[in-house]
């Protein structure tokens, strides 16, 4: 009698599709980052790419600036008067497309965190971080791009360097004189953002000025990017919703909670990156079985991970904000990665996930909560002579434009 071992070939990928699998591979400390692989002009050195002690160092480091002091911080000063600041206009026009708004929205959120300032405070300036930002998220995105990916590269590293000459290094030097005078004793306000936490902590980190650059500019993107397409994502899922259960207006406009569940739903049905992708540095052997040789890629399919109907039911291809979840599953699945690279801003942009019993008072709703929220009693609802479109310059599921009516009643 003789046995057949089929082997797996180190260049042929292997898919992984379930829930416990995806956990167990996000935690592998031997499975690497390597989403980002073409992305480099923009996303070599930054945290998300690190692995091992240079991962952790640099965690560390950020982590002290992601704390829920800081959050409060954010969700209850510093973000409402900016909401507002850039809602007005819309507002003032009755109407705005959300892919737009949203990216609007969320460069001028994410500027904050990331630490880039814009001294004249003019629209015009606005744009051009705005045309900036859009190109670094080409950047990070050039694996899924459908143009020419050289050309492209030259031209986001052009964009790079005129970002930096007009806002990064700007912002930079103003932190440094703060910090210099903070530690002479004055009593300054320094700012808490990413470029400052980097700053204090320069040659820990060993940074050069292009990794600084580069951990930036990530963190602009990230911060607004990603953010900005759950926004557009989260008001579809509620205007839907709304269709099908009219009950649930009162309970839309008046439950924050309840909105932060539709985000979190929002955030389980349409993960910002459809996959992760990890490389073997070692052989490794799931709890299910699958091997993985060294060497090989293995793709977590975070739309069929998301959706494991073992674990988030029969319906789980359905938007429900009222879905029942097993003990230690988080209601947006695996959205934000798991292990040593969950996400660094995970509950800043998703808030906590409140506990049966537990106190709200003072609960973090997040920054989508804040937004959308905000949207919700602006009156949000379709252009009925406009319908949104399909993004065709990409492969990811993305909305190209959404035009929505704002004012009146919802």
């Amino acid at each position: 009698m003789t046995t057949t071992t089929t082997t797996v070939s180190a260049t042929e990928p292997i898919v992984l599709t379930t829930f416990e699998e995806a956990k167990e591979a996000y935690r592998a400390k031997d499975l690497r980052q390597s989403l980002y692989d073409e992305g480099e002009v923009i996303m070599a050195d930054v945290l998300v790419n690190l692995h091992g002690d240079e991962h952790r160092a640099r965690r560390r480091v950020e982590n002290r600036l992601f704390r829920r002091e800081v959050f409060e911080h954010y969700e209850r000063e510093m973000f409402p008067e900016v909401v507002e600041k850039t809602l007005a206009p819309y507002l003032e026009a009755g109407k705005a497309d959300l892919v737009h708004l949203g990216h609007m929205l969320l460069l001028n959120l994410s500027a904050l965190t990331a630490g880039i300032d814009r001294p004249q405070g003019t629209p015009e300036e606005t744009r051009r971080l705005y045309d900036y930002m859009m190109l670094f998220i080409e950047g990070a995105t050039l694996a899924h791009s459908t143009g020419n990916k050289d050309e492209q590269r030259k031209k986001i590293y052009a964009g790079l360097l005129d970002w930096d000459k007009e806002f990064l290094t700007p912002s930079m030097n103003r932190r440094k004189e703060l910090l210099e005078r903070a530690k002479a004793g004055e009593d300054v306000e320094v700012p808490r953002d990413v470029l400052t936490v980097l700053l204090e902590h320069w040659d820990e980190l060993n940074l050069t000025h292009e990794i600084l650059r580069r951990e930036v500019a990530f963190f602009l993107l990230a911060g607004a990017h990603t953010t900005a397409t759950a926004f557009v994502r989260s008001i579809d899922h509620i205007l839907n919703w709304l269709e099908e259960h009219p009950e649930d207006a009162e309970l839309v406009r008046t439950d924050r909670l309840f909105v932060q569940r539709c985000i979190h739903e929002t955030l389980r049905l349409n993960p910002s990156s459809p996959i992760g992708r990890r490389r073997a540095l070692a052989p490794i052997k799931l709890r299910s079985g699958v091997e993985i040789p060294e060497g090989s890629i293995v793709i977590l399919d975070l739309h069929k991970i998301n959706r494991d109907q073992s674990v988030f039911g029969e319906d789980a291809d359905q938007f429900n904000p009222r879905r029942p979840l097993p003990p230690g599953v988080a209601p947006f699945g695996l959205s934000f990665a798991a292990g040593m690279h969950v996400c660094i801003g995970q509950d800043l942009a998703a808030g906590v996930v409140p506990r049966e019993g537990a106190d709200l008072q003072g609960h973090l709703h997040g920054l989508l909560s804040v937004v959308v929220q905000r949207m919700i009693d602006a009156g949000v609802r379709r252009d009925p002579n406009d319908p949104p479109e399909r993004d065709r310059n990409t492969l990811r599921p993305y909305w190209g434009r959404y035009p929505v009516l704002l004012g009146g009643a919802a």
